[in-house]
């Protein structure tokens, strides 16, 4: 509320999350005011969902002739809004700016380096998303003035941590989810699998839920996964008869809906290890100080892996199960403070205020 005087937002929500759970609960559980405009965009290729967006947006922008627009991530929703404004000269703010894969098969690299070379003003929440920022030209000594043409870089570290912070006292008075699923502390692991290079290759999925229900089996601790709408349907469609049957039988692999923010964060919390594709999910784990098996060959937060606390294993079976050991017979972890001091939404704020000014 420190900047609410001063700055005035105009919500879009272009609807690429259109499953309620995916949605509508995290307007309510995390008090955002609901959007101004929903462009209803739904599910489809990549190209199909960008245009539609752009077509929306664009509109939008010219109606309400913003001074900036403010976009976050590497989503669809991100390369759209940057597009959308730089096409008609509205200065674009990229929070997340500088994060890097090195792995342009993935749309979200292609999507977040274009938004940072579109951008006014990039926020990067790390010391390897300032560099990489430094290695492709930009300057990063502060004396950007904020334009298309003289960008303003700045570390400012992670509003997702800010956002952890606050939720998880918030989480720990309104989520049940622990006890509605008769779980223990420590007693479990959270798994979500949603990225395309997972679930539209069949030999993929077989091999990650293959280790999931292993993993389970042999370990003691049950397998909780909230699934995407669109992963459920891809199993059906990927995973032999006899593997789901395997998995629809086992007692330590249990399949729920997609769990809202503040169940999310009782799971994290609450959690042995995770096991995800999700890049979010794979900071939590840190921020929640728990090790984290990544399914995905490559990942923008490399400080996770570089420390120790996370494993990459990409959709490889043997890897999955190996990280998955390796980091539960660990007992020497450390959780340094790369993602800032939880004041990272009070600076962004106030360099998009001096911009303006």
């Amino acid at each position: 509320m420190h900047f609410s005087n001063e700055l005035d937002e105009i919500i879009v929500h272009t609807g690429q999350h259109y499953d309620e759970n995916m949605s509508n609960v995290f307007f309510e559980e995390m008090k955002i005011p609901f959007p101004n405009y929903n462009l209803n965009v739904g599910s489809g290729s990549h190209g199909k969902q960008t245009a539609k967006m752009l077509d929306g947006l664009e509109e939008i922008f010219l109606n309400e002739k913003p001074y900036a627009v403010v976009v976050y991530g590497d989503t669809n929703s991100t390369i759209a809004g940057a597009l959308a404004a730089a096409k008609i000269h509205i200065p674009i703010v990229h929070i997340e700016a500088g994060l890097r894969s090195f792995n342009k098969s993935m749309p979200e690299e292609v999507n977040r380096i274009a938004c940072d070379h579109m951008s006014s003003l990039l926020f990067t929440p790390t010391d390897s998303g300032l560099e990489n920022l430094a290695k492709e030209g930009f300057d990063i000594n502060g004396n950007g003035k904020g334009s298309a043409d003289s960008p303003g870089v700045h570390q400012c570290g992670d509003i997702m941590y800010d956002n952890s912070l606050h939720f998880s006292e918030v989480s720990d008075k309104k989520s049940t989810m622990i006890q509605d699923l008769d779980l223990l502390p420590n007693g479990y692991i959270l798994c979500t699998v949603h990225r395309d290079s997972n679930t539209d290759i069949k030999k993929n999925m077989e091999s990650i839920f293959q280790a999931l229900l292993d993993i389970g089996e042999n370990s003691g601790l049950k397998m909780i996964l909230p699934l995407h709408p669109r992963t459920k349907h891809k199993m059906k469609e990927q995973l032999s008869t006899e593997l789901i049957d395997n998995i629809s039988k086992s007692e330590m692999v249990k399949i729920i809906d997609p769990a809202g923010f503040l169940d999310i964060i009782a799971l994290e919390k609450n959690a042995r290890m995770l096991i995800t594709d999700s890049g979010g999910l794979q900071k939590e784990s840190f921020f929640f100080e728990k090790p984290c098996v990544i399914l995905r060959p490559q990942t923008e937060w490399v400080e996770i892996v570089d420390n120790g606390n996370a494993i990459l294993a990409d959709a490889d079976y043997d890897r999955i199960v190996n990280a998955f050991n390796n980091l539960l017979s660990k007992d020497d972890y450390s959780y340094p403070s790369f993602y800032g001091d939880g004041k990272a939404a009070e600076f962004i704020c106030q360099k998009i205020v001096d911009m303006v000014n």
